[in-house]
């Protein structure tokens, strides 16, 4: 199921920070799992480089993920 955004503009600078940190973060994720397909991998590239990439990022959408949980709840508790 996908997730939805209330069509409204999210009330705070803290919401719109994670929402930017969040697509930022699946971008990079994207592309940094992309250089692991046999077609992008050229000889040159760093396997463990790209994992420790992967990982980081996967973790920035964890923590933005996180960050817009807690602040949505405090914001629909208001």
């Amino acid at each position: 199921s996908a997730f939805t955004f209330p069509s409204q503009k999210p009330k705070s600078e803290l919401v719109r920070t994670s929402l930017r940190l969040l697509t930022s973060s699946a971008y990079r994720l994207q592309s940094e799992c992309k250089k692991t397909l046999p077609v992008e991998t050229c000889p040159t590239t760093d396997i463990q480089l790209v994992t420790q990439q992967v990982i980081q990022c996967a973790y920035d959408i964890a923590k933005a993920a996180k960050q817009l949980v807690t602040i949505t709840t405090k914001e629909n508790n208001n």
